[in-house]
C-alpha cells in the first residue's frame, strides 16, 4: 500500500451514548471490503478494468487517447464544420413562437421586401440601407457641387458614419446643462475631437460648409450641435452659427434663435420648454462621410472603408472616458463606438477567467495533498470534456450558435468538474487497505464511478430541464451545460483512474523528493503543516458554534487518530491536507451536527418559513433589466435612449450651420445675459487681486499651502504647477462687485508648528487658535457670466493648512458638508486677452426671433403598427428558433383590398389618435409620407377627409407604410406614437400591452362580419422585449419546477429508499428558499437575469447532499450492528465524501467570484447567485442532511438491487400517470373552455 494514504476511514469504533434510538437487528451479517471480495458474474469486467488501470503503459496508452480523441474532434469541427457564431445580443432572449413576436416579424420581413431594409429606420451604418441611403441623389449632387463648387472635392462627400455625444448635468446645485462652466466643458471636448491627427481623413465635407469663412479650407463640417448657436464665430461683420467660436454667446439669445426651429428639440430633454430653457442633458453628433481617400465611392471595397473607420473612431474611447468633468458626464456611443466598447467589455470580462484558472489551479494543488500531476491531469480532464461537449453541441445537434449564458458554463464546468476528480482521489485513498492493487483500483472505480454518476445524471438532467425553455439562449445553455456535465463524468472516469494509477508507480515517489527538497531549502514558502493552520479552519469553524469542540470529548467521542498515519517515517506528506481537513470536518461539523440535530432541525424549520415568507416578497421587476453595471458609459447611454429620440433619427443637417444664414453683427457692444444669476454690470470696475499659492512638504501625508499677494516665493516653499487638480495662481476682486460679494479670509499662524500655515475661511479669523488675518478677497458664491469654479477645504489633520483646488469637492483632504473652511466659490476668469465680438451677443436682442417652434414627435415613445393586409409569418422552412437564423416568409390576406376598406381604414385611424391615453398628441401616422397613393386614398371617402397629420421633424419620414404585391396594395401599417415610456419593466409595460390590445378590438369587432380588417393587429417592437422578460421569469420558473421533478424521479431511483429520498428533498428545497431569501435581503427584484439563474439551483444544489446519502449507503455495508446505528453512518458518510464535497464548494465559489466584478451585469448576477447557492448548499448538506440523516435516515438498509427495480418502476408509473393526466386535461380543456364561453 502507498504511505502517503490516508487510514481506512471505517477502522474507527462508535461509542455513541444515544438514548431513544435501538435499531432491530435483522440477522444479516455485514460484509466488509476486504480483499476477499465476492464474485459476481460481472467480477471478470471488474478484473480487466481493474487490470488495465493497474499497467502504467496500458494506463499512458488511455491518457493518450483521452487526450488525442477531443483535440481530433476539435480539429475536425473547427476546419470541416461551419463555423460556430458567437451572438452577445441581448435578442438572443426573444421567443420567435411567441404571437408579439410573429407579429412585429411579419411586418418586419414585409417592410424588408418592400423597401429593402428594415434597419434603415433604426440604425445608421448598418450595410446596404446606409450604403444606398444617399446614393439616390448623388449624382444630381455631384452635377450641383460642380456648379457651384469647381475645386471641391467630392471625397468624404455623403455622411455615412457617425458618433454620437451626450453631455449630461451632474453635480450639486441645479442639473441645467445651458449654465457657462458646462457650455463651455462641452465646447472644449468638441474642439479636442475635432484636433485628432486623422480627423479631416474620416470628417463629413458637405457642400454647405463652403459658405462658412471661418471654417477655412478645411472643408469639415462641425459637430451637429447647438453649440453652433452658443459659440458662433465672426468674419467680416457677420455671425457664422458654426459653433467654432472662441466665446460664449448669450445664452439665452442663443436659445431663443434656436428653438424657433423643430430640430431644436432633438438636442435636448422632454422637459425642455419655450418658457423653460432647461435641460439636464445636451445631445450631439460628429458626422464622417465617405468614400474615404483612395476610394473612387461608396461601392468600392466597402467592408474595407468601414474597418479603416472602424479603426480610426474607436480610438476616441480612451480620450472621451476621461473627458467627464464633477459638472459634465461625457457619454459617447454610435455606429462602431459602442459595439467595440460592448467587444471589449465582454472580452475583459472573459479575461477573468484567467484569474479564476489560477486561482483554482493553486487550490486544487493544495487539495490534492501537493500533487502536481493530479492537479494537472485533473484540470485537463475537465477541459478535454468541454471540447468534446462542444463537438456534440455543434456538429451533432447541430447547434450554431453560443450564446452569452454560454459563457458562463466555463465557471460553472470547473466546480461540478473538480467534484468528480476530488470523489475519484480521496476514494483511491481511502482504499489503502486493499493491499492487492487490482481490487484497490476495482473499489476505486466502482464506488468514485457510481458515486459521481447519480450526482452528475441529476445535475445533467435538472440541466437539461432548460431545454424546454421557449427562449433560446436558455435552451442552448440547458442543452449545453448537460451535455458539458455528462462528458465531464465521462472523462474523468476515463483518465482519472489511469492518472492515479500512473501517479502511484511512477511520479509520487519524485514529487515527495522534490517536495523535501524544496522543505529543505525553502521551509517559510514550503512549510505545508503551516499552512494547514491557516487553511483549514476557515473552512470549517463557520460551524463551530453548533457544537463543542472540545478535545478530550472529541477523544471520547471518536478513536480515530487520523494525526498518527499522516507521515509514516521515509514517505512524503501528500496525504496531510486531505488528512486534516477530514479531522477537522469530523471533529467540527459532523459530530456537532449529530449531537444537536434536534437543534439544527429545529433551526432549519425556522429558516425555512422565514425564508418561504421572504420569498413571497420577492417582487417582480421594476424597471428595464440592466446589461452593465450602471455607472458605465454604456449603461448610462442605454437608459438615456428611452429618453431620447429613436435610434435612426439622425439630425446631422438640424445645428446652425445649415438651419441660419450669416447674421449681419449688430453693434461692437452686445447685450449682456439675461439668464437668471447673470446681471448687467452697473458697478464701478474694482481691481483685481491675484493670489498666488506656493506648497511646502512637511510629511508623508500633509502639505502646507501659502496663500500670497506677492510672485515671490520664500525657500523652502516650491511653486505649483497647473494639473492634477493644483492652482497656482487665481484673481479675485479686492471689493464687493456686482454678484462677486462673498467675502473670503486667508488667515495665518504661526505658532504651535515650526512654519506658517494658512488657512482660507468665510468667516472672520480666530484669533484663540493663532489665527490672524494676513489679506481677504470677494468673490461669487453662485455660478456667473466668465467665471470658474474653485474648492477650498481645511485638512483635519494637524497644523490644519487649507488648499485650493480645481476639483474634486474636498480637495482629497477632507470630506463632509461644506462650512467656513471648506467649500466652494467663483472667480471670475483671467483676462489675458480681447474678448471676440462674439462674446455676450444676443441675436434676438431686437425682439425678431420669431416664435418658438412646437415639439415634434421624436420617438421617445414606443412606436405602435396598426397592420391589415398580413395574417402572420411562415417559418415553415426555418430550422432553429434563434434570431440570428432566418426569420421566415409574410404570410399576406388575398381578402385585403384597400379600396373596398378606406373608409374604415380612415375612421379606425382617427379612433386611435382620439385616445390620448395611448396616443401623444400628433403622434398618429395614418398614411406614409412621399407616397403617391398617400395624396390620392383621402379623395376616395368623405371619412378621409381631415386625417390626423403627424408632427414630424422637418424631412423625417412617417413610419406608416403600404406594401404592394403584383400590382396591387396588398398590406397597410399604421404608426403611432404612444404615451409608452419605454424605460419601465416589462411588468408595468404589459398593461399598456393590453390596453391597445382591448381598444383595437373594440374597434374591430364595430366592423362588418366580411371586412378583412377585423383580421389586423397591432404590433410594436417594445411588445417583444417585454413578453421576452415575462416569459423569461415564467419559464424559468417552469424549468426549476421541471427540474425539481427530474430530481426527484433520479434520486429515488438512485436511493430506492424515502427515507433518504426526504432528506435531499428538505435539502434542495431549504436552499432554494434561502438564496431566493437572500436576493430578496440583498433588495434584488425578480427579472430575466435572476429567474435564469434560479432555474439551475436544483442542478447545483443536489450534488452535495446526494454524495452525502451515497457515502451514508456505503458506511451500512461496513458497520456492525449496533445502536444508534444511523449516527455512526451519518458520521461516516462525512467521513467519506466530506474532504470531496467540500473541496468541490471551495473551489467553485472560487471560480464565480471573479464574476462578481464583470461589467456585463448577467455575468455578476450568475456568479453571485451560483456562490450564494454553492455557499448554501454546502453549508446545508453536511449540517441539515446529515442530522436527517442521523434522525430518519434507515439504519440497516444497503439498496438491494431488488429495491432499485422497485422504485424503478414506481418512477415510471407515476410518469406515465402524470402523462395520461396531462393529456386527458389537454383532451378536456378545449370542451371545458368551450361550455364556460357558452353559459
Amino acid at each position: 500500500m502507498d504511505l502517503e494514504d490516508e487510514p481506512l476511514l471505517f477502522q474507527s469504533s462508535w461509542d455513541a451514548e444515544e438514548e431513544e434510538e435501538q435499531d432491530e437487528e435483522d440477522g444479516e451479517s455485514d460484509t466488509q471490503i476486504n480483499g476477499g471480495s465476492s464474485t459476481t458474474g460481472g467480477s471478470i469486467v471488474w478484473g480487466a478494468v481493474g487490470w488495465v488501470y493497474t499497467q502504467p503503459w496500458v494506463s499512458g496508452v488511455v491518457l493518450g487517447v483521452g487526450v488525442f480523441l477531443p483535440c481530433a474532434l476539435s480539429a475536425y469541427m473547427f476546419l470541416y464544420c461551419p463555423p460556430l457564431d458567437i451572438d452577445l445580443s441581448y435578442s438572443a432572449f426573444e421567443v420567435h413562437s411567441h404571437f408579439s413576436a410573429e407579429r412585429f416579424d411579419a411586418l418586419t420581413i414585409a417592410i424588408k421586401t418592400q423597401l429593402g431594409s428594415w434597419d434603415r429606420r433604426r440604425r445608421d451604418g448598418d450595410e446596404a440601407s446606409n450604403w444606398t441611403s444617399h446614393g439616390g441623389d448623388s449624382e444630381r449632387s455631384r452635377t450641383r457641387m460642380r456648379r457651384f463648387a469647381p475645386n471641391y472635392s467630392y471625397l468624404q462627400s455623403q455622411a455615412l458614419w457617425r458618433m454620437e455625444l451626450v453631455f449630461v448635468a451632474q453635480g450639486g446645485g441645479d442639473n441645467n446643462i445651458f449654465t457657462p462652466e458646462r457650455l463651455r466643458t462641452i465646447h472644449h471636448i468638441e474642439h479636442l475631437l475635432m484636433q485628432h491627427p486623422q480627423f479631416h481623413q474620416f470628417c463629413w465635407k458637405p457642400l454647405e460648409v463652403l459658405r462658412d469663412l471661418p471654417l477655412g479650407p478645411s472643408y469639415c463640417s462641425p459637430p451637429s450641435s447647438l453649440l453652433s448657436y452658443l459659440f458662433p464665430s465672426e468674419r467680416g461683420g457677420r455671425i457664422y452659427y458654426d459653433g467654432m467660436g472662441p466665446d460664449l454667446a448669450d445664452i439665452h439669445g442663443a436659445l431663443s434663435l434656436a428653438i424657433t426651429h423643430p430640430q431644436f428639440y432633438w438636442y435636448v430633454d422632454e422637459s425642455l420648454a419655450p418658457d423653460r430653457l432647461s435641460s439636464s442633458l445636451l445631445r450631439s453628433e460628429i458626422q464622417f462621410g465617405a468614400p474615404l481617400p483612395s476610394y473612387y465611392s461608396l461601392q468600392d471595397r466597402p467592408e474595407e472603408q468601414r474597418q479603416r473607420f472602424r479603426n480610426f473612431v474607436v480610438q476616441y474611447a480612451d480620450i472621451l472616458a476621461q473627458q467627464s468633468t464633477s459638472q459634465v458626464k461625457v457619454l459617447y456611443g454610435g455606429t462602431e463606438l459602442f459595439d467595440n466598447e460592448v467587444r471589449q467589455t465582454f472580452h475583459r470580462d472573459m479575461l477573468l477567467a484567467l484569474i479564476s484558472g489560477g486561482c483554482i489551479t493553486l487550490l486544487v494543488y493544495v487539495l490534492t495533498s501537493f500533487s502536481v500531476f493530479l492537479t494537472f491531469f485533473g484540470l485537463t480532464s475537465i477541459g478535454l470534456s468541454c471540447q468534446v461537449a462542444l463537438f456534440l453541441y455543434h456538429v451533432v445537434f447541430g447547434v450554431r450558435y453560443l450564446g452569452i449564458l454560454n459563457g458562463v458554463a466555463a465557471f460553472v464546468i470547473i466546480g461540478i468538474g473538480v467534484d468528480d476528480v476530488f470523489v475519484f482521489i480521496s476514494t483511491f485513498r481511502q482504499a489503502s487497505h486493499l493491499v492487492h492493487p487490482v481490487q484497490r483500483m476495482m473499489y476505486t472505480v466502482k464506488t468514485a464511478g457510481r458515486a459521481t454518476f447519480l450526482t452528475s445524471f441529476t445535475t445533467a438532467a435538472a440541466y437539461a430541464a432548460n431545454t424546454f425553455s421557449q427562449i433560446p439562449a436558455v435552451h442552448d445553455f440547458g442543452l449545453f451545460m448537460a451535455l458539458i456535465v455528462s462528458c465531464c463524468w465521462l472523462w474523468v472516469s476515463i483518465l482519472m483512474p489511469a492518472a492515479l494509477c500512473i501517479w502511484t508507480q511512477c511520479v509520487d515517489p519524485q514529487e515527495n523528493t522534490c517536495l523535501k527538497w524544496c522543505d529543505s531549502i525553502f521551509p517559510p514558502f514550503f512549510a505545508r503543516e503551516q499552512i494547514l493552520t491557516l487553511f483549514i479552519p476557515p473552512l470549517c469553524l463557520i460551524l463551530s458554534h453548533l457544537g463543542s469542540c472540545d478535545t478530550d470529548v472529541d477523544a471520547a467521542i471518536l478513536s480515530l487518530s487520523v494525526e498518527t498515519s499522516l507521515s509514516p517515517p521515509g514517505r512524503g506528506t501528500a496525504g496531510v491536507v486531505s488528512a486534516n481537513l477530514q479531522w477537522a470536518l469530523r471533529h467540527w461539523v459532523a459530530e456537532p451536527a449529530v449531537e444537536k440535530r434536534k437543534v439544527i432541525l429545529g433551526i432549519y424549520i425556522l429558516v425555512l418559513l422565514l425564508s418561504a415568507g421572504c420569498c413571497c416578497l420577492l417582487r417582480p421587476a421594476t424597471h428595464a433589466p440592466l446589461l452593465f453595471r450602471p455607472d458605465t458609459n454604456l449603461q448610462t447611454l442605454l437608459g438615456l435612449r428611452n429618453n431620447l429620440s429613436a435610434q435612426g433619427i439622425s439630425c446631422h443637417m438640424c445645428s446652425g450651420l445649415f438651419m441660419e444664414k450669416p447674421h449681419l453683427l449688430h453693434s461692437p457692444t452686445h447685450t449682456t445675459p439675461s439668464m437668471p444669476g447673470f446681471h448687467t454690470q452697473q458697478h464701478t470696475q474694482r481691481p483685481l487681486l491675484t493670489v498666488y499659492v506656493s506648497k511646502l512638504d512637511v510629511g508623508a501625508s500633509i502639505t502646507l499651502y501659502r496663500f500670497s499677494l506677492n510672485t515671490s516665493v520664500p525657500s523652502p516653499w516650491k511653486s505649483l504647477s497647473a494639473g492634477q487638480g493644483e492652482i497656482p495662481s487665481f484673481q479675485a476682486y479686492s471689493g464687493p462687485h456686482s454678484n462677486f460679494s462673498t467675502h473670503m479670509t486667508v488667515c495665518v499662524s504661526r505658532v504651535y508648528h515650526p512654519h506658517p500655515r494658512w488657512m482660507i475661511t468665510s468667516q472672520s479669523c480666530d484669533p484663540r487658535h493663532g489665527w490672524r488675518s494676513e489679506f481677504s478677497f470677494y468673490v461669487a458664491s453662485a455660478e456667473q457670466q466668465h467665471s470658474r469654479r474653485l474648492y477650498f477645504a481645511q485638512h483635519k489633520l494637524s497644523p490644519h493648512p487649507s488648499r485650493v483646488c480645481a476639483e474634486p469637492p474636498g480637495c482629497v483632504i477632507s470630506s463632509g458638508p461644506d462650512g467656513p473652511t471648506k467649500g466652494s466659490f467663483y472667480i471670475p476668469l483671467q483676462k489675458t486677452s480681447k474678448l471676440s465680438k462674439t462674446s455676450g451677443f444676443n441675436p434676438c436682442s431686437g425682439g425678431g426671433c420669431g416664435q418658438p417652434a412646437v415639439r415634434p414627435l421624436v420617438d421617445t415613445g414606443a412606436m405602435v403598427f396598426v397592420v391589415f393586409g398580413i395574417l402572420g409569418v411562415n417559418r415553415t422552412q426555418r430550422t432553429d428558433n434563434h434570431v440570428i437564423g432566418d426569420m421566415g416568409s409574410v404570410i399576406l390576406d388575398p381578402n385585403f383590398d384597400i379600396f373596398q376598406e378606406i373608409g374604415h381604414l380612415c375612421q379606425i385611424c382617427k379612433a386611435i389618435s382620439a385616445n390620448k391615453q395611448l396616443v401623444k398628441p400628433g403622434g398618429a401616422q395614418c398614411l406614409p409620407s412621399g407616397n403617391k397613393l398617400s395624396s390620392i386614398l383621402p379623395l376616395l371617402n368623405p371619412d378621409c377627409h381631415s386625417l390626423p397629420e403627424p408632427n414630424l421633424l422637418p424631412g423625417q419620414l412617417s413610419h406608416g407604410v403600404v406594401g404592394t404585391h403584383g400590382g396591387r396594395v396588398s398590406w397597410l401599417s399604421m404608426a403611432f406614437e404612444s404615451t409608452t415610456y419605454k424605460g419601465k419593466s416589462s411588468f408595468q409595460t404589459h398593461s399598456d400591452f393590453l390596453q391597445w390590445e382591448t381598444f383595437l378590438q373594440e374597434q374591430l369587432s364595430t366592423l362588418p362580419e366580411s371586412s378583412a380588417l377585423r383580421r389586423g393587429f397591432q404590433t410594436c417592437e417594445h411588445w417583444k422585449q417585454i413578453f421576452m422578460e415575462i416569459i423569461g421569469v415564467e419559464s424559468a420558473l417552469c424549468s426549476l419546477l421541471l427540474s425539481l421533478a427530474i430530481c426527484v424521479a433520479a434520486v429515488s431511483v438512485f436511493t430506492a429508499h424515502p427515507l433518504l429520498l426526504l432528506p435531499i428533498l428538505l435539502t434542495i428545497l431549504g436552499v432554494i428558499c434561502l438564496v431566493v431569501a437572500i436576493m430578496y435581503w440583498l433588495g434584488w427584484e425578480l427579472g430575466a437575469v435572476e429567474a435564469i439563474s434560479l432555474s439551475i439551483l436544483v442542478g447545483s444544489s443536489v450534488d452535495y447532499c446526494l454524495h452525502l446519502v451515497e457515502g451514508y449507503l456505503l458506511a451500512g455495508e461496513t458497520i456492525p450492528s449496533l445502536s444508534a446505528k444511523r449516527q455512526r453512518r451519518s458520521l461516516d458518510a462525512v467521513n467519506h465524501v466530506g474532504v470531496a464535497i467540500v473541496s468541490s464548494a471551495v473551489t467553485t465559489v472560487i471560480s464565480t467570484v471573479p464574476l462578481f466584478f464583470c461589467v456585463i451585469v448577467p455575468f455578476a448576477k450568475f456568479g453571485q447567485i451560483v456562490a450564494i447557492n454553492t455557499a448554501v448548499s454546502i453549508l446545508f448538506t453536511l449540517t441539515v442532511t446529515a442530522a436527517m440523516l442521523a434522525t430518519m435516515g434507515p439504519a440497516n438498509f444497503n439498496r438491494p438491487p431488488g429495491a432499485v427495480l422497485k422504485a424503478s418502476l414506481a418512477v415510471l408509473g407515476t410518469t406515465a400517470f402524470g402523462a395520461a393526466l396531462c393529456w386527458a386535461g389537454g383532451q378536456l380543456g378545449p370542451v371545458t373552455w368551450h361550455t364556460a364561453v357558452t353559459m
